[in-house]
């Protein structure tokens, strides 16, 4: 299928073409937790670069729980004039331009000093990084309920600043996907144990968003096709979630996978293989677009049209890029245009993988900051560079977030 074709959604959205900016994190919010300056001028970038769908990156649904310090919250009103400059610089060209909303719930640093929830009171293992991590603490019933409050609450003031739509998180290891895994979900009541119990909290989520927005307001699912650990959420889970959103209004799903633990969103499985070098879950969307009713998106290591073209051609209705137009965001305009071009990062061959895995966020993460300050993306930085400047940056990042938390408590 021609990638610059609109796609129809089920609740009788357009998105003008078939290429969407997938998320990524950004850690450019304001002192007060809302869109900053910067962040609004990166995404006027994106929107000029023609991408029928924008999505953000994580927008926490509770400032107690961050993905990274430096994140964006919308869980009431303060920031709403923010949000709605974001939303006008995101849809100055037309694109959809959708909020990816998002819980980390054991996924959060121990320097953020916030107490952590997951389903389970089981640790993150990352080796020596695991103590970066606290202990999660097992979830109430009530604190369950409060989330998929927040998640409607945010996904209803999204609506209001003028975003089209909200992508509910469910992959990478974040709270929801927490729940859907067995590993991280050892429970034995009504939210854990079968698969079913395991995804009654994302579909709950789902019921509570889509219930709290307009019908013409787009909600949309990211989910892993697979956990890529053994004994973890799997294709054939994965498969019969997207059976069970069948029966909900869902209007789009996108495909990826992994976790802190095992970063296949970055094209590494648990034990270290390679996957794919683009289109890493291709072959997953392709099997569960078989039996969707809505609309597959799939993300995963895509800079090239030919694989945008392969992507759809498989039956995947949308083809999600993000370290790419980190790197050019004007890449679907050139496209378009028919200039071919292969945009890529210096490659990172450091021996230990976790901490070549977090110089390559940070690479991506220097273009960012580049694009957000009007100035022309540096493929080629070191490795190094990038890293040394990220980390230097999460430490102020983090004050600021602690400052911010405990003059709000000393207010509470």
């Amino acid at each position: 299928m021609f990638p610059f074709t609109s796609l129809a959604l089920p609740n009788g959205s357009l998105i003008p073409n078939r290429i969407a900016k997938a998320a990524m994190e950004e850690n450019m919010a304001d002192a007060g937790q809302g869109p900053s300056e910067d962040l609004i001028r990166l995404y006027s970038a994106w929107a000029q670069g023609e991408a029928g769908l924008l999505l953000t990156g994580n927008v926490m649904i509770d400032s107690r729980a961050m993905t990274g310090p430096g994140g964006v919250v919308l869980e009431d009103e303060r920031q709403l004039d923010r949000f709605r400059r974001w939303a006008q610089a995101g849809r100055a060209r037309g694109a959809q331009f959708w909020l990816q909303i998002n819980h980390p719930g054991r996924q959060m640093r121990m320097s953020l000093g916030q107490q952590t929830w997951a389903p389970s009171a089981v640790a993150l293992e990352l080796g020596g990084a695991s103590k970066m991590f606290a202990v999660p603490h097992a979830m109430t019933e009530e604190q369950i309920a409060e989330v998929v409050g927040r998640f409607a609450r945010t996904a209803q003031l999204g609506e209001q600043a003028g975003f089209t739509g909200v992508e509910i998180h469910a992959a990478h290891g974040y709270l929801l996907s927490q729940f859907l895994s067995p590993i991280t979900n050892q429970r034995t009541d009504s939210w854990g144990g079968s698969l079913e119990n395991r995804a009654r909290l994302l579909l709950d989520t789902v019921r509570a968003v889509r219930a709290a927005v307009s019908p013409r307001f787009c909600v949309a699912v990211k989910l892993n096709s697979a956990d890529f650990q053994r004994g973890g959420f799997s294709a054939d889970d994965a498969k019969q979630v997207v059976l069970w959103l069948n029966g909900i209004p869902v209007d789009l799903v996108e495909l990826s996978g992994g976790s802190y633990e095992a970063p296949a969103m970055q094209g590494e499985a648990r034990d270290g293989r390679t996957l794919a070098r683009e289109a890493y879950f291709l072959q997953f969307a392709s099997d569960i677009a078989k039996v969707a009713r809505m609309p597959i998106m799939v993300t995963g290591g895509i800079r090239r049209l030919p694989v945008v073209e392969e992507v759809l051609a498989s039956g995947v209705a949308m083809a999600g890029i993000a370290t790419a137009l980190a790197v050019n965001p004007a890449l679907p305009r050139e496209w378009r245009l028919g200039h071919h071009k292969v945009p890529e990062l210096r490659p990172v061959r450091w021996k230990v993988k976790p901490l070549a895995a977090m110089a390559r966020m940070a690479m991506v993460k220097f273009q960012l900051r580049r694009l957000s300050q009007g100035r022309a993306t540096l493929p080629s930085v070191s490795p190094l560079r990038a890293l040394v400047l990220d980390q230097f940056l999460t430490v102020l990042r983090t004050r600021r977030y602690r400052r911010l938390m405990a003059a709000r408590s000393a207010v509470a």
